[in-house]
């Protein structure tokens, strides 16, 4: 690639160096973004195609390249135990680091970063409108948000000095090196989506180092302090059975513990896979597979009305938090994060919200 063409990409304000690559030999790099640790040569995408190796330097096409923005409950993440009824100003960019074939945002993820045709929001931007819209923090999501790394890291470093919170919803496959770089910026909470097993990684989501990554990032993060929820999207004849689901619980309980969340949700046929939707006595089986094995804030997702979307007090076990769909609609909580019945402690991180929603949902 000629100088001059290298000087009209950097004139774009969503083509930026990255911050995490090393320099290999014969100008070719490696992107330390995620653990497909891509080795380029000149003029090379990523397996993602938001990272290319021009005149042996790592890029990201993705810089504020934005493709959807939107005010969202944090209860959609689904985050339960985060800010419970705030709302997160969520946004996302192109691609994925993944390639599931059930992607349930496949619009967005199975789509490269186009220049000529991008839609740029600075991180400045992103933060005043999430004041504007009177929303309490930033979430990346939609698609893979490790794609958009330091754009985000940008944003919310602003975002934190103005007393917004920051959260990831992820696929979890990113390298330490960027979960590290990421919480440095200023991320508060990641919600991680666990596949399944290895194998599961393996034949349907590409992710060849499998669910050892996964896990790995998410106890690493809790040891960094930040707040973390697991999400299991359970897919009918894949990891809808019973063995399936107690290694996952088991796992779980052994990498992140018995108090962080752990949500089961119920897949959708999307994109390339058709199986039906998951039972729900599947759903609930997994439920009563977690409650067994100790875990105290098991939920189940995507079935609108379930009694398990709401929380309960692992000691007296009377709603703390009760739901409708992704609002809130009861709270049983003090203000310091205490069970109102009994007095248990609850890990509730940051405060719960009764201000965003219509008073009718209130009882």
């Amino acid at each position: 690639m000629s100088g001059q063409v290298l000087d009209k990409l950097q004139q774009l304000s969503t083509f930026k160096e990255s911050s995490l690559y090393e320099k290999l030999a014969r100008d070719a790099v490696r992107c330390k973004l995620c653990e497909k640790l891509c080795a380029l040569r000149p003029s090379e995408l990523g397996d993602c195609k938001a990272r290319v190796n021009l005149a042996g330097k790592l890029y990201t096409l993705n810089y504020g390249n934005i493709s959807a923005i939107e005010s969202r409950p944090i209860e959609v993440k689904p985050f339960f135990h985060y800010w419970p009824g705030s709302s997160a100003l969520t946004f996302s960019t192109w691609s994925c680091n993944l390639d599931c074939v059930w992607c349930q945002n496949h619009p967005l993820s199975k789509v490269a970063p186009n220049l000529r045709n991008s839609t740029y929001c600075s991180p400045r931007e992103i933060v005043a409108m999430a004041l504007n819209c009177r929303d309490d923090g930033l979430c990346a999501s939609f698609q893979e948000p490790t794609l958009l790394t330091e754009w985000a890291a940008d944003a919310f470093r602003d975002a934190r000095g103005k007393g917004l919170y920051c959260c990831f919803v992820s696929n979890g496959y990113m390298t330490l090196d960027a979960l590290s770089f990421l919480t440095n910026h200023g991320l508060d909470a990641i919600k991680i989506d666990v596949k399944g097993d290895s194998e599961t990684y393996r034949r349907y989501c590409g992710g060849v180092r499998g669910a050892d990554v996964v896990w790995r990032n998410a106890r690493e993060a809790k040891r960094l302090g930040l707040h973390v929820e697991i999400v299991n999207l359970v897919v009918s004849t894949i990891n809808d059975d019973e063995a399936c689901l107690r290694r996952l619980v088991e796992q779980h309980v052994k990498e992140v513990g018995v108090e962080t969340p752990l949500h089961f949700t119920r897949y959708y046929p999307a994109h390339e896979f058709r199986k039906a939707a998951t039972k729900i006595a599947a759903l609930e089986l997994a439920y009563r597979i977690a409650k067994s094995e100790g875990v105290l804030f098991p939920y189940i997702g995507n079935v609108s009305g379930h009694a398990y979307e709401n929380t309960y007090c692992p000691l007296c076990q009377n709603v703390l938090i009760r739901r409708a769909g992704c609002f809130v609609s009861q709270y049983n909580l003090t203000e310091g994060g205490q069970c109102a019945t009994c007095h248990a402690s609850v890990p509730i991180t940051g405060r719960h919200i009764q201000r965003r929603f219509p008073r009718f949902l209130w009882t």
